[in-house]
């Protein structure tokens, strides 16, 4: 019986995966004012009311698809803000950022053009500290309305790139590019290497 129970619950979490990852890839196609329920379930074969038995709505689903991005920005977030210098902070936060974003990239791009979904992350509270507290590691570099300005600009610039221009590059060269770009703009040195990495070039 305990055998049944575990593969019976398996086989849910299977499903439920399984109509996250549809649903991240429909999002990305038509975003997600333009995805339904049905559409989700065409999909995957499967009929309306089994979505309906894993996720209560649309933006239910979507909140199971953002997680573990948000996920990923928090611990991104965490390891920015441990560091000791302005400098430091500021250098985590954009790399961890870009790297987020560019593995995301199709996903993150859409969505975060897509207004229904930012007004609705945004109203959950979280999505909300999560960018003020990036805004504040990119903009101490520059206090003020300018490091504020700056510091939007990178953000929604990654956000936006990796989603249109980016598409033709391997995830290496279009991390790099983007990093540059953000250094540039928020005025921020890039890091000194080692010299042991001089020395093995």
């Amino acid at each position: 019986m305990a055998a049944q129970a575990a593969l019976k619950t398996s086989g849910a979490n299977d499903t439920r995966q399984r109509l996250i990852d549809v649903a991240a890839q429909l999002f990305s196609r038509h975003s997600f004012a333009g995805t339904s329920l049905q559409m989700i379930a065409d999909e995957l074969g499967v009929t309306k009311a089994a979505v309906y038995h894993h996720f209560r709505s649309r933006e239910e689903l979507l909140t199971a698809v953002v997680d573990p991005i948000l996920g990923q920005l928090r611990a991104a977030l965490e390891k920015a803000e441990a560091q000791r210098t302005s400098h430091a902070r500021a250098e985590h936060m954009l790399t961890g950022y870009t790297a987020l974003a560019v593995r995301n990239r199709t996903l993150v791009g859409v969505l975060a053009a897509d207004p229904t979904v930012i007004e609705m992350l945004r109203s959950q509270g979280d999505l909300e500290d999560l960018i003020t507290r990036q805004v504040a590691l990119l903009a101490d570099l520059d206090p003020g309305p300018p490091g504020r300005v700056k510091a939007a600009v990178v953000l929604a610039g990654i956000a936006g790139a990796v989603g249109s221009t980016g598409t033709d590059l391997d995830d290496d060269t279009l991390r790099q590019y983007l990093v540059e770009a953000g250094r540039r703009t928020l005025g921020l040195r890039a890091p000194r290497r080692s010299v042991s990495a001089r020395r093995s070039r």
